[in-house]
């Protein structure tokens, strides 16, 4: 029999609102989880018992008195330590707000408690969420749970690990540089990042607590242990800001696909300025041809948007502009510097293609940043014609998996290996570009495990607000045995 807090959300929110199962009794197995297992892997960093218990006595009440239920009535969950809880410290992983208690609720977590769920603890984050690992000064180092010696991912890895062990059935999250699909790649869980401005932002750090604008770039999305898992809380969360709601409200359209054998899937799978590592080629190989058995159109992608050549540069400047708020003038300059000098630095060090668009993306002024604006839309209705010839596409997430810890600073001077061949730390952020560039909806599917035990994931790529169909071709991923998430050894029970 498959532990409580190893079960499926939605499994577990039919029988909470059925009064099959008490709030009272999945909150109180989720905790003892935590206390059991969170001491080793580190991912869970504040909890809020007493008031989670509370609202699982009051959610078991009001079924008991006819109220009817939501579609998440009485299921306990974490969110990622950047998202603003009533009541409960958001510190994003800085010390500068390891006393900041916010007042109000961020949107989706608004939206998460009217529906019914609990917020029974934060998961941990790099410093302001601004690392492929996460790890800080307030909390510590959150380990893989496949090996302790390798990282869980960032910025979303401490809820990419407490869902991996079943400390939380679901989690939310956010992804700027796939901070949501890096840590389920890593952690071998399920992770998606939503179509463009889908899900409220506000009331997440960073921006600065208070910020009202929607982050260019930025995402935010759930993590979980099977892809209808995915569905379930993207529904809760997606919709208009409160003040738009008056105007309109969103209808995610449904995907078209029922069997894997219908689905038309397109490979982009090798780019010659960021290689991945012989497992993950071969492990993708192998998925791709283990599709097209099933009878689906499988066959390699052509478009010319498919070439970092062409995304990253864009990528990479965009990205310097919404990073460029936070950093101060000395590091502006410093990053001006770096994009004069990039061909020299080149000769002396692994650099990722494009970086040196990132220090002219920070120190830009606003008309050269709308030119950039106005080519990413271009390219945003391009890509579009891809999607008429395939369903999905199938890409990488990261050339590796999980990384060993590497905390040495400066960053820039860290290293990942390849093949044997050293390569540039930002290497990493090379194949979530396409999605984040152009906002398409992308799904992170654990479909593997290396010889040495730790899991690998595709990334499901889709049209613009086709976020259902990728999450679908997940799920028809898992009905085939083609995919799905698989507790670490280490805790299985």
């Amino acid at each position: 029999m498959i532990p409580l807090y190893y079960r499926p959300a939605h499994e577990l929110v039919e029988e909470l609102r059925s009064g099959a199962l008490s709030s009272v009794e999945l909150t109180r197995a989720l905790f003892e989880r935590i206390r059991a297992v969170n001491g080793d892997i580190n991912a869970v960093v504040t909890q809020a018992e007493d008031e989670a218990m509370a609202q699982a006595r009051s959610a078991d009440e009001r079924l008991k008195n006819g109220e009817q239920p939501g579609p998440l009535h009485g299921l306990p969950l974490t969110v990622k330590d950047t998202w603003e809880v009533a009541g409960m410290t958001c510190t994003a992983g800085a010390p500068a707000l390891r006393d900041y208690r916010p007042r109000q609720h961020a949107d989706v977590i608004q939206r998460l408690t009217d529906a019914g769920a609990i917020i029974i603890g934060k998961t941990n984050v790099p410093l302001y969420a601004t690392d492929i690992q996460s790890y800080n000064k307030l909390f510590g180092v959150t380990n893989n749970p496949h090996n302790p010696d390798h990282t869980s991912g960032g910025s979303s890895g401490g809820g990419a690990a407490a869902t991996a062990v079943g400390m939380t059935p679901l989690e939310m999250g956010s992804d700027l540089a796939g901070s949501i699909r890096t840590p389920a790649h890593f952690c071998g869980v399920f992770g998606h990042k939503p179509s463009r401005s889908l899900v409220s932002f506000r009331g997440h750090i960073p921006g600065p607590p208070g910020t009202l604008s929607q982050p260019d770039l930025a995402e935010a999305g759930p993590l979980a242990r099977n892809a209808a898992d995915l569905a379930l809380m993207l529904k809760v969360i997606a919709g208009p800001r409160p003040l738009e709601a008056r105007n309109w409200s969103l209808k995610l359209q449904e995907p078209s696909l029922t069997e894997l054998k219908e689905s038309r899937v397109g490979l982009w799978l090798q780019d010659p300025l960021c290689p991945l590592e012989t497992a993950l080629s071969e492990g993708y190989q192998t998925l791709a041809d283990k599709i097209a058995g099933t009878g689906a159109v499988v066959s390699p992608a052509r478009h010319d948007l498919l070439n970092m050549a062409h995304i990253l540069p864009l990528y990479f400047n965009l990205l310097g502009s919404v990073i460029s708020v936070s950093l101060t003038p000395k590091q502006r300059r410093q990053m001006l510097w770096v994009a004069r000098l990039e061909k020299l630095l080149r000769l002396f060090a692994p650099m990722t293609a494009g970086l040196g668009e990132y220090g002219r993306g920070v120190n830009q002024p606003i008309h050269q940043w709308m030119v950039m604006q106005e080519t990413r839309e271009k390219m945003r209705y391009e890509v579009d014609t891809l999607f008429r010839e395939f369903d999905v596409l199938l890409t990488p997430i990261t050339p590796t998996t999980a990384i060993r810890h590497d905390h040495s600073q400066p960053v820039f001077k860290r290293r990942i290996t390849v093949n044997g061949e050293q390569r540039a730390y930002l290497d990493q952020f090379c194949w979530i570009a396409l999605a984040t560039l152009l906002g398409l909806p992308a799904t992170s599917v654990p479909v593997g495990r290396t010889k040495e035990g730790l899991p690998y994931a595709v990334q499901v790529i889709g049209a613009p607000g086709k976020d259902l169909t990728t999450i679908r071709f997940a799920e028809l991923l898992e009905k085939e045995g083609l995919a799905g998430f698989q507790p670490p050894e280490r805790y299985r029970d």
